[in-house]
């Protein structure tokens, strides 16, 4: 440690520190505009100009090294003079748009002109002009006059993004921030740069001359996305939620969040809302009230039971759910003396499951992945399913962390890569065994299973060998893979032998929760594969589900669902199930409800409601409450949303005891079979029911209508060029795509993306395709 003196003040830091850190540990506060503790250091903007003593003139805190005795005044008249200089330069040409900037109330560049500015400039000149630029639907850079280059974003781009999509060009006052040749931002993390623009050069597209900063009331909430449990910020006027922004969490998201927590709101005010119950009577949709439809609900249940017995009954429900909402669904079911529930509607191998009472999970710390020094990631399109764990890892990776891939494909997750193995969906369990063999010749130990390890499995192995802090993690694909068990047993396998942790990513905002309060299906009960199957259920309950997008097999859960005498959807979504369901519920989304979601890491977060619920919408909490007391069900008094969680979750501080990634399952590699294989990507703004109707993400390039990606061999075996469209054959359905080249995809392997309507009439995530020139 080193010891200055900052202010008349004694302060130790670490050596190698800068001014600027040890004046934060001493809580000084230096003024600046390009430094950002998350990012590297530039010195571009000179405002933390600071009087060193023996330095013949001032130095930028955030570049001056500390060094042993130094004595630093951050208040004198030559540092405060400096600064004030700067400030005069820097609003030399920052243009008077205050009055109806979207920035103003919450801008640096205006809080330290109060401090640092003089009242009136002594420059006479014009001020420049700087043009604006179309960078895509999200950010707005219509004012870029504004911009200050601190090059916030442009470095925000390179070391957390991943990408470099904005840089300057020109010098001095020709100098402006660009995308260069005139291309989008498309980065699944982009609106970050808006909260680190320190004046309102970029600001939110969707939110733009919407509101003022100080009429908005901020609450906080949860993402209801992905299982990070990014912590938000709900700002609120009239009722209505008008921005969502991060809310700090070092351990969670640290200041991040991804664009679909950022701007999925749009979604909770649009035209699809459900604001009242709704029957379907002769083919027809009547709106009706909560009683008619609850008293529907009841008889319809009663009826299927006494004809069909209770086994006919069964719950599909969304892991976006809340841990309350699928405690008490998966409770009224059992009440009626059924088991038939399950949130794991894209999973195939449901043999592949923690004990009762227990969950899967992220198998380390969220925090801990930006540590890590070696990682396997197993089946997983990590930078679109887990934004902000990829961003971790990609620290990691930066840090010098190797990071290995098994994958049917080898797509740019934007971080230096070390191996990457590349096998059809079939082959996962061989490779992943391949690897262990590696290991276990290694160590000299017997393999879990054999292998006939290649180059790339001999160099995944040796790197799991060396190191300290070692990951293996298992992405959703691997979690919805028809072997799942297989890969989890050799991954346990794997990491039990290199002092590896071994996890699931998980694939929703509460995977780790809907195991947690068991809904799933208990002894007896069928599966989502079953119900979904043939001669499934005489009457289901969705929660939050879209049959057609959610399922393995959409074309098959669509089926099952027409077949059945009674669907009942709670949705918040007209159209969410509106071609198989009989009544449509309107239940509260997570800004309109109190409830809990529990993280890959097992960490249970709770939040409120920040707004009224919409129209006749209600809290789905409180509408299986009333259900249950309708259907004279034992155990459905609760006043709260807390007593719920109690029953649900238990004592918050035991859930570290109920996670488990155990895995006792056979490891037998299947048969590769005839013909092409289908690997199926769920886009990331098509993961959920309300990033499908944020108007602006589905603006994005990520929206885009999806495409068959095809491997190189097939590509030339069909003759195909660029603007080339395919059709895809699977389960008797057929779907016209365009066709794209991916070179990096395993031989007879085709990507086509699931969770899509264009592709909702195909069958199951990994079954056969056939692919033929349209």
């Amino acid at each position: 440690m080193i010891e200055i003196e900052l202010d008349g003040k004694k302060v130790s830091v670490a050596e190698g520190s800068m001014v600027m850190h040890a004046a934060e540990a001493a809580g000084t506060f230096i003024p600046h505009f390009c430094y950002h503790k998350k990012l590297s250091i530039a010195a571009n903007c000179r405002m933390c100009l600071v009087d060193v003593e023996k330095a013949p003139k001032p130095m930028p805190a955030c570049a001056t090294p500390v060094t042993q005795g130094m004595i630093v005044r951050t208040k004198s008249e030559k540092a405060i003079k400096a600064q004030q200089s700067v400030m005069e330069f820097l609003l030399i040409n920052h243009p008077l748009d205050c009055p109806i900037c979207d920035q103003g109330g919450e801008c640096q560049l205006q809080d330290l002109a109060v401090g640092y500015g003089a009242s009136a400039s002594r420059y006479t000149e014009e001020k420049r002009v700087v043009f604006h630029k179309n960078v895509g639907p999200l950010i707005s850079m219509q004012e870029m006059s504004r911009c200050i280059h601190c090059t916030r974003c442009v470095r925000f781009g390179q070391e957390v993004a991943g990408v470099m999509e904005l840089g300057m060009i020109h010098r001095g006052e020709h100098s402006e921030i660009t995308t260069v040749i005139g291309e989008t931002v498309d980065s699944e993390l982009s609106g970050n740069m808006i909260d680190l623009c320190p004046v309102g050069a970029l600001t939110s597209k969707p939110f733009r001359y919407s509101a003022r900063t100080w009429e908005l009331s901020r609450r906080k909430s949860v993402s209801p996305h992905d299982s990070t449990g990014a912590n938000l910020i709900v700002q609120v006027k009239a009722n209505q939620v008008m921005r969502v922004v991060p809310l700090e969490n070092e351990d969670v998201n640290e200041c991040w969040i991804a664009d679909r927590d950022r701007f999925s709101y749009e979604a909770l005010n649009g035209a699809e809302r459900l604001t009242a119950p709704m029957i379907k009577q002769d083919g027809q949709w009547k709106t009706v009230g909560w009683t008619a439809a609850l008293e529907y609900v009841v008889r319809s249940l009663t009826h299927i039971k006494i004809e069909h017995g209770p086994a006919a009954i069964g719950a599909l429900v969304s892991a976006h759910a809340t841990a309350e909402e699928l405690h008490l669904l998966a409770k009224l079911v059992r009440g009626l003396g059924s088991e038939n529930i399950d949130h794991r509607l894209r999973h195939a191998d449901f043999a592949n499951a923690a004990p009762a009472g227990k969950a899967r999970w992220l198998g380390l710390p969220i925090a801990a992945l930006t540590t890590l020094q070696r990682v396997l990631v197993v089946g997983s399109f990590l930078r679109k399913d887990h934004p902000l764990f990829a961003q971790r890892i990609r620290q990691a990776a930066r840090k010098g962390a190797q990071v290995h891939s098994l994958h049917a494909l080898a797509d740019d997750w934007l971080m230096p890569m070390g191996t990457r193995l590349v096998a059809a969906p079939s082959a996962w369990v061989q490779s992943l065994a391949d690897i262990a063999a590696a290991v276990a010749a290694a160590k000299g130990v017997s393999a879990p299973a054999a292998g006939n390890p290649g180059a790339e499995a001999k160099a995944i192995a040796e790197s799991l060998l060396s190191g300290e802090r070692k990951a293996v993690l298992l992405g959703n694909a691997a979690a919805q893979h028809p072997q799942a068990g297989a890969l989890l047993a050799l991954a346990n396998w794997i990491a039990a032998q290199t002092g590896a942790s071994v996890g699931y990513l998980t694939e929703a905002a509460n995977t780790v929760g809907a195991q947690l309060a068991q809904a799933q299906p208990g002894a007896g009960g069928l599966n989502a594969g079953q119900m979904l199957g043939k001669g499934g259920l005489k009457a289901a309950l969705l929660l939050d589900v879209e049959p057609t997008l959610d399922a393995a097999d959409p074309a098959a859960a669509k089926a099952a669902l027409e077949q059945a005498e009674t669907v009942i959807a709670l949705t918040a979504f007209k159209t969410a199930a509106l071609d198989v369901a009989d009544v449509l519920l309107p239940v509260s989304p997570f800004t309109e409800t109190s409830g809990t979601f529990v993280n890959a890491e097992g960490r249970a977060q709770s939040f409120v409601g920040v707004v009224k619920p919409l129209g006749e919408t209600r809290p789905a909490w409180k509408v299986l409450r009333v259900l249950g007391n309708m259907l004279s069900l034992p155990g459905f008094d609760f006043e709260t949303s807390e007593d719920v969680r109690a029953e649900a979750l238990g004592d918050g501080n035991t859930l570290a005891a109920r996670l488990d990634n155990g895995s006792s399952a056979a490891i037998a590699a299947p048969a590769a079979p005839a013909g092409l294989q289908r690997i199926a990507d769920v886009p990331i703004y098509s993961a959920d029911s309300l990033v499908r109707r944020a108007a602006a993400l589905q603006k994005t390039a990520d929206a885009r209508a999806p495409q068959a990606s095809l491997p190189a061999a097939l590509w030339q075996q069909l003759g195909l060029a660029a603007g080339s469209r395919v059709r895809v054959s699977q389960g008797g359905a057929s779907a016209v795509l365009g066709a794209k080249l991916d070179a990096t995809l395993a031989a007879g392997t085709v990507r086509v993306p699931a969770g899509h309507a264009d592709t909702a009439t195909l069958g199951a995530a990994f079954g056969a395709v056939t692919v033929e020139k349209a």
